[in-house]
């Protein structure tokens, strides 16, 4: 944006420009109070504001919402992944962490002996499923990412946590987990102090 090289003495001051923000903030208070109040009183059906109370009032995700990651599994239940650090190369935060380890079985070259991501780093933008050259990893659980408490080290989801999200989205499917985090969801908020 360019700006003009001659400002007016109030424009320079920014009192003319605060003044009408303020103004349009309080417009638009009003205008939702009025809804809100006339909504209330029976006078309007429709809802005012597009606000969802989550967890009690469930908004449905498209297909392909990026949820939590997981580790996929081959059907005997090894993981999937190869520790080519693919995923880890293109994470833009910088998140995910591998360690490689050599497999017994000598058809197999290698696995994750340790593979973590600090959740708290992740942006949750997919590079990792895309640069995953053998459907390693996925973000399709369809579940968003958990609350955990004030310890910086819970947010740090490991190998076993991963390769466990998809057992249970084999075994219960994404309709029952969404509901099971649903309710742990309403139990945080009715009591965010709990262990």
């Amino acid at each position: 944006m360019r700006r003009s090289e001659k400002m007016p003495l109030l424009q320079k001051l920014y009192v003319v420009e605060a003044t009408k923000g303020l103004f349009v903030t309080c417009r638009h208070f009003i205008t939702n109070l009025v809804k809100v109040l006339a909504k209330m009183l029976g006078l309007r059906r429709a809802a005012p504001v597009a606000t969802y109370e989550y967890p009690d009032e469930i908004r449905s995700y498209p297909p392909r919402y990026r949820g939590r990651h997981r580790l996929t599994l081959y059907d005997d239940g090894r993981v999937k992944c190869t520790a080519c650090y693919l995923c880890a190369t293109a994470c833009p935060a910088k998140c995910i962490y591998i360690e490689a380890a050599e497999h017994p079985d000598s058809q197999i070259e290698k696995y994750p002996g340790r593979y973590e991501i600090d959740t708290l780093l992740c942006v949750y933008c997919g590079f990792c499923v895309e640069a995953c050259p053998v459907d390693a990893i996925r973000m399709d659980s369809g579940i968003h990412p958990e609350v955990y408490s004030g310890d910086p080290r819970d947010y740090i989801e490991d190998k076993e946590t991963l390769m466990q999200r998809s057992r249970d989205l084999d075994e219960k499917g994404p309709d029952l987990l969404r509901q099971m985090h649903l309710e742990k969801m309403r139990g945080i908020e009715k009591n965010p102090f709990a262990k």
